[in-house]
This record gives structure tokens, sequence and C-alpha cells, in this order.
């Protein structure tokens, strides 16, 4: 919004705000939560239950503030750091098989070259398994018959593919299983922890390959292949390691789950199919293999139970509330679950569910300051789209409030073939908070609908019917009296971030501001700095955005940056100085060519980070700026911002 209309100008305007702001001014006697809370390091997160089921692992900030990895005995308070990282803090972590060790990932600066580190309980001794410079460590798998092996993928020997390598545990070991051809992006084991599966894509068509072998040491051969188009691909091999369990969407719409004959390809059971929505996951028991229950979400997540054995459990679980839970670990016994619950207005709660006694118990919640505020609720909504798509949405709207004229902001996914879903999101509680409408949008390319919904968005980026769905949902919103008109922003990250610039370049009339944080404004360079891991799935990105690349009136058509001269509004560029994927040219082109044109622009790049901001510091300096970035441009309340210290910001 220029400065022109903001709503203090004249008092004959302000009387008009003030009379259209009415539900939302009654929502705003709840004060504000802090930045802190909502975007700072969690309390505990992340638990983790050990084999033997009596101690648990999570992840916990140290007394510097650090997110490090703790351990304590279940039922005890007898909580232990096992890690000291002193800088990025980590954020994934896992049990060894032997129950004396642990695992985590960590890499540098966010170049998400990740590497694999082991703790040793009783010593606490730290040593990275994975000690290449410049070397990704990626598809790991352990074996509880192999306690003393991991399997991980390296792209050691050529940095654009992982083969998988075998490590000794005990002496740290690592020799070479299985070179990768070339194409392999995935990896399964059989119940001997050999290698017998793999999926590959063709870099010519982007079919998807499924290809086994019959022992280590025999010629691999396709199995299955997949049309680009089809959604799918192998998940795991059956207990007996002549069947697999095959995700497909051939011969459907949406992805069902089958098993398949390792030999021959051929279906041998239906297990589980939706017709709304494509399989979102399934609970497979660790030794048997065999699937006991399965998810769908459509517009929330629903468990469908397989195996009656587990029918009561289920059951049991489903009685924690009007939330979402997902169960996770599980100790060697099978009578104890780690269990994840989550609501859209409060904390998100681990419990340590006791199948004996069919009890669960409250280990923790990760933001226990949560519940001094209070929250507002999301809403599913289905938006048409003006070619009659089904728009699968969600609705945030302040606490209290009827939802009528209020500023609003468009939150746009990453991907952009992800997906939103219903829960907890601290973005959506924070706009909430401040006094916005936040609505997110599944538009077409999104994943999880069926692969209709996926493929109307090949070759539809920016000017395509992908950005026609934002532009419907905003007004949707208008038309139902929910949002102001002349209040309006477009927010997102990396996918959401290119949405935000294509929003203020190809209709500009629609919005007040926007946030773009880590997105790409010209796909062909964004297609030539893509990691070189990326090769196999090139093939792949064209068909769904275009063959940008060899087609330069598609690129210059799609790509905001030859564009920008359309932008009214005030706009905030976040960028990660080493992000992987969208490489800060992206932010530093489309800056230059709005400040030539004296196009207002607030660039902020953090020295430390790539495609998201990991660090707390980071995050607080980020989201403080926006705070009084949209209180300016939207009308809405603000934390004001303050120096963090340790945050790497640069404005540049």
């Amino acid at each position: 919004m220029s400065k022109k209309t903001r709503f203090f100008i004249l008092a004959a305007a302000a009387l008009l705000m003030i009379a259209g702001l009415g539900s939302t001014l009654a929502a705003q006697d709840d004060p504000l939560i802090p930045r802190q809370i909502l975007f700072g390091n969690p309390v505990k997160s992340s638990p983790r239950i050990s084999p033997c089921g009596t101690r648990l692992s999570y992840l916990a900030p140290s007394n510097k503030g650090v997110l490090n990895v703790w351990v304590r005995t279940i039922g005890k308070d007898d909580d232990v750091q096992m890690t000291n990282d002193t800088h990025r803090g980590i954020r994934n972590h896992f049990w060894a098989e032997d129950g004396k060790h642990l695992f985590y990932l960590q890499d540098s600066g966010g170049d998400e070259n990740w590497h694999v580190y082991s703790v040793e309980m009783d010593s606490k001794v730290v040593r990275d398994l994975t000690p290449f410079q410049g070397v990704r460590a990626t598809n790991l798998m352990l074996d509880k018959k192999f306690p003393n092996q991991m399997l991980v993928g390296l792209n050691l020997r050529d940095r654009r593919v992982f083969d998988m390598h075998r490590i000794d545990l005990d002496s740290g070991a690592i020799t070479l299983d299985t070179r990768n051809p070339g194409d392999v992006l995935g990896w399964v084991t059989d119940p001997d922890f050999q290698i017998r599966a793999c999926q590959a894509q063709n870099p010519q068509d982007a079919s998807t390959i499924v290809r086994v072998r019959d022992d280590r040491d025999a010629p691999w051969r396709d199995l299955v292949v997949l049309p680009f188009g089809e959604n799918g691909g192998v998940i795991d091999f059956c207990a007996d390691g002549k069947s697999l369990y095959f995700q497909t969407s051939v011969g459907g719409d949406t992805a069902r789950l089958l098993r398949i004959d390792a030999a021959t390809g051929k279906e041998l059971e239906t297990i589980a199919r939706d017709p709304r929505s494509d399989l979102g996951g399934a609970f497979v028991h660790p030794d048997t293999k065999k699937v006991q229950a399965v998810a769908f979400s459509y517009l929330k997540n629903e468990w469908r139970v397989l195996d009656p054995s587990i029918k009561e459990d289920f059951a049991q679980l489903a009685k924690l509330g009007r939330g979402e839970f997902y169960p996770g670990g599980r100790d060697r016994a099978d009578t104890k679950w780690l269990v994840t619950y989550q609501v859209d207005d409060g904390p998100v709660g681990y419990y340590i569910y006791d199948r004996s006694s069919k009890k669960a118990e409250l280990l923790f919640v990760n933001q226990p300051d949560l519940v001094k505020y209070k929250l507002a609720r999301m809403e599913p909504v289905v938006i048409k789209a003006r070619d009659g798509f089904q728009l699968v949405s969600y609705l945030t709207l302040p606490a209290g409030s009827k939802g009528k004229n209020l500023p609003l902001v468009l939150n746009v996914h990453g991907g952009p073939w992800g997906r939103d879903g219903w829960g907890y999101r601290p973005e959506a509680q924070w706009l909430a908070n401040r006094g916005y409408a936040c609505l997110q949008v599944n538009f077409r390319g999104s994943a999880g609908f069926g692969k209709k919904f996926l493929n109307a968005g090949n070759g539809q980026w920016g000017v395509g019917t992908m950005q026609h769905d934002l532009t419907d949902a905003v007004r949707w919103a208008i038309k139902q009296g929910i949002a102001d008109p002349k209040r309006v922003c477009i927010y997102g990250g990396s996918y959401g971030g290119y949405a935000t610039l294509a929003g203020l370049v190809f209709t500009p009339e629609l919005y007040s501001c926007g946030v773009d944080i880590v997105g790409p404004s010209n796909i062909k360079t964004l297609m030539e700095s893509v990691p070189p891991y990326w090769a196999p799935m090139k093939k792949q990105m064209i068909l769904r955005i275009g063959d940008i690349e060899n087609d330069e009136a598609f690129n210059k058509k799609i790509s905001p940056l030859f564009h920008a001269d359309n932008i009214r509004v005030p706009l905030i560029i976040a960028q990660g100085a080493n992000d992987p994927r969208v490489n800060i040219r992206e932010a530093d082109q489309i800056v230059a060519a709005m400040r030539a044109k004296n196009l207002p622009v607030t660039y902020v790049v953090y020295t430390d980070e790539g495609h998201g901001f990991a660090r707390p510091n980071n995050r607080l300096d980020f989201y403080g700026r926006v705070d009084e970035f949209l209180a300016k441009h939207l009308g809405g309340r603000s934390e004001p911002w303050q120096k963090i210290e340790g945050t790497s910001a640069e404005v540049r």
C-alpha cells in the first residue's frame, strides 16, 4: 500500500478504515505472542526412543542457546547433553541399532553437504563418519540384524551421483557397496540388509524406473517403468524378500499402495487407495514388514487401520483430542510407541504410549509458553478456481475475529511440488495474532491430490494457471468479505518466493506489498546453478516448468526479472548467502533491476545460511523485520524490531 492510501492521512479515511476494522480490533485485545516463542528454539523437540525402550533422546538448547542432542531415562529427570554444537544447531538425529550410539546430521553454513556424526553414549566421543569435504551424505539405512553397519549414499566419486557405501561402525571403515550407474535416486535393502532394489529416473524422458537384482552379485534389471506424469515408486521389500511394496497411480488418478512380485512386477495385491488423495504414509512393523495402517490426507490426515492387532491402539490414540496423531518410533518389544500429536491452536505434544495399559503419557510439548496465549484455529476451505479446479486451502483468522474486511497475507508454499496441510504453523499463528487473515493455498501442481492435479501445473509457472489459482484464492477471500482488497500481501519461500515476485509483476494491482524468501527471479539462471546432484532430475524439471534453457522467449515470459518495472509496492527480499538450491544471484539480479528503476526494495542477506534460516538468531532478525514491514503496509500490530545479537544479517 502506498503512503498516500495509509489510514492516517485523512480523518475521513481513518473513520472509514476504523469502521471496517471493527472485527479485527475486537480480536486484538489478546497480548502479542513474542517472536521468541514462535520462531526461537523449541524448549524440547524431536524425541526418539531407544531400541531397548528405556531411554529417550531429544533436541533442546544448550546453555549457549544452540540446539543439541540430549538423553534421559524415561520416567526420570536425569537429562544429559550428549553433543556440543556451538553455532548452527542440530536438527536431525536418531539411535544406532546397538543402543550405544546416537547419530546426527550436520552441514556447514546451509550448504546441505550433510555429514553423519556418531556419538558414543558412555564417553560422549563424537566421530565424523563421512569426513569428506564438499561431499553430501544421503539415503542412510540401518538394520537391527546388523547393528554395527550403516549404509549411506555419498557423492564421493562423482558429485552428480550417490554411490552406496557400507560403514563399519566399530572401526569407521568405509567401503563401496553399490555403484550408481548415473540415474539412481534411491535404494532399497532386502531383509538381509543387501541393496536389491533401486529407483532411477530416465534422463531422456523423465520416466521412473524401478530396478531389482536377485542378489548383490546379480545384474540389475528393469522391473517397472512409470511414464512421466505418473505418481509412485518402490517403498520397501516385504519380509519374504520376494515381493515389494509399491505405490502407483497407473490405472487411476491417486497413488495407491500395492504389493508386487519382485521377479515379474506383477500386481499381487491392492493394499489401500483413496479417491481424493495420494497415499500419505504407512505404519509398517519393523520385523514382519507388515503394513499395519496407512494415512491419507485430503483436508486433514486420516488413518486407516489394516492390522486388527493395532485397531484398539489407534482407537485409544484418537482419543487424545481433536488433533492429529502420528505414531513414530517403537521399542524392540513393540510395547512402547513414540507418538507426535498436533493441533492447530497449541504446541506440538510428544507422548509415550504403552500398548499393555493402552495409556498415553505426555513427555513434553515443544513450546510450553504457547499455552499462555490465545491461538487461532486453522480452517480447511475448498476454493473453486476460475476453470473449476478445487483448491484445498487453509484459512487462519485472528482469534475471536468475525473474519470481515481483514488485511490478508497469502502465504505460498514452496516446492512447488509439495503441499500445505492442517496443524500448528508458527507463521499462521504469528500473522493471525498480529491481526491478519492468513490464507494457504494448494494451487495446481501441488502434490498429494492425484496426478491430474499435479500435472495440471506443468508449464504453468508465472503467467499460467498455477499463479491464476493464487489470484483466484485472493479474489475469493475478497468476495467473501474476508479480505480488504486494499490490504493484501503475498508472501512465501523458495517457489513461494518466486510466486511472490510473479504476483507483484503479473498482477500488481492485487497486492499492497510482498515478502520473498530465497525465491528465484530468472528461471534460466536458476536451472544453470542447481546442485550437480540434481542432474538426474533435470529432465523432469524441464517437463514440469518448460524448456526455459532453449526457449528464451518463454523464460522471459515467466521470469519476474524481466518484468521488474511492473512492481508498484514495497518488497522485502531475504536470502541465504550459501543457498545451494536458489543461488544468491537470483536475489542479487532482481534487486539490481528494481533499484535501476528506483523501485522500493529491502534486501537482507544472511551470510551463514542456505535455503532457509536454520539459526534462531537469523529467524528472529528476519521475522522482526517483516513484523514491522507488515504493520507499516497492512496496518496490523507488531512487536518492535530490535537488533538480534549473533545474527549474520547484512542489509545490502
